[in-house]
């Protein structure tokens, strides 16, 4: 079936009062398997490539995002296209061309900085049609963000994040509440509290970034609060990953990649699956 606007999936989730995932792309057996596990499920699901998945595959966008594109096609739920974390303008201005919606990241940026370069590009997303989502406050677990989650000032401010929304234009807002990108351990508490006081403040629909370190119950509340965007990553490398591992380890001797890739493969789809069937609960 064509594929769906990101715009589409995130206002009916929020109409619902509930959520849309967002699974992160690096491989083809990564976009294989979350459409397989969103079918298992019958759940709409974003397909989402950040840019280090782009920097992975030598700064080549195009041919992961024709491939995805390619697979969602196929799906018998509705799929979206999204691009992630992009903190590059050249990369930005690729997104027309394959994509529905784009997260530009200049969180890293003070206060002042980040307001101006995000309501360039937003400028310039809707001129192209696009969808825009932003971050403000800093998510734990990137490489230039605090040390923790949840050291002092990290966390996003209601009134702050209403001037940015209103200053800037995005259509979506991710925002820091307790939780931290590339978490193996799903230990992450969030704020819920901050949750509904953005969910009240801010105007637009608010996301969870570092979701896969949050536990099932504490994603269900996230949700109930406000949260209408759930990110997840690490949760389908670290099945992937230990997949091939435990091939490997059995049959050493191997050397077709089709025999470790393809168990790695419906191992991503059951956690997909998995993940969407807690969030539709």
């Amino acid at each position: 079936m064509p594929l769906v606007p990101t715009a589409d999936l995130v206002a009916r989730a929020a109409a619902e009062h509930g959520c849309v995932t967002a699974f992160n792309v690096i491989t083809l057996e990564h976009a294989e398997g979350i459409v397989t596990g969103a079918e298992a499920a019958d759940r709409p699901v974003i397909l989402q490539i950040s840019e280090n998945a782009v920097r992975y595959h030598g700064g080549r966008l195009t041919p992961l995002a024709l491939a995805a594109s390619s697979i969602a096609q196929t799906a018998t739920v509705d799929v979206a296209l999204h691009l992630d974390h992009v903190t590059d303008i050249g990369l930005l201005h690729q997104a027309a061309d394959n994509f529905s919606s784009v997260m530009f990241d200049a969180g890293a940026l003070p206060y002042a900085d980040n307001l101006a370069a995000t309501a360039s590009a937003a400028r310039w997303a809707h001129t192209a049609g696009l969808w825009i989502e932003a971050e403000l406050g800093y998510v734990g677990g990137k490489p230039d963000s605090p040390a923790s989650a949840h050291a002092e000032g990290v966390r996003t401010d209601p009134a702050e994040a209403a001037d940015y929304v209103a200053r800037t234009g995005v259509d979506a807002l991710a925002v820091a509440v307790g939780s931290s990108h590339a978490m193996t351990e799903r230990s992450a508490v969030l704020d819920h509290t901050l949750i509904a006081r953005l969910r009240e403040t801010v105007p637009v629909p608010l996301v969870l970034h570092g979701s896969s370190g949050v536990p099932d119950a504490e994603l269900r509340a996230a949700v109930l609060a406000g949260m209408v965007k759930i990110n997840i990553g690490t949760a389908l490398n670290i099945s992937l990953t230990h997949t091939v591992r435990d091939v490997l380890l059995s049959k050493p001797a191997l050397t077709d990649p089709r025999t470790y890739l393809g168990p790695a493969r419906d191992a991503v789809a059951m956690t997909v699956r998995d993940v969407l069937t807690v969030l539709a609960t």
